[in-house]
């Protein structure tokens, strides 16, 4: 499954190289919402889909750091 695989990939990074990427993807959606609202943006689905990604890397990010966490107690 595409999803799967997707969340596998993000799975391989480290904490710190894995919230650059959620930065990136955060800036990424605020352009694309701010195109949206003012009719630039071309395919309206992209947004959706940044979003998504966007929501994917963060629940990798939150499982590490959870993970992180426990294995400190």
């Amino acid at each position: 499954d595409e999803l799967m695989e997707k969340y596998l990939e993000t799975g391989d990074l480290s904490a710190d190289e894995l919230k650059v990427r959620v930065d990136e993807q955060a800036e990424q959606v605020m352009t694309l919402r701010l195109k949206l609202k003012s009719r630039k943006l071309d395919n309206p689905l992209s947004y959706r889909v940044a979003r998504r990604e966007l929501a994917r890397m963060k629940t990798v990010l939150n499982d590490k750091r959870r993970a992180a966490a426990q294995g400190e107690e």
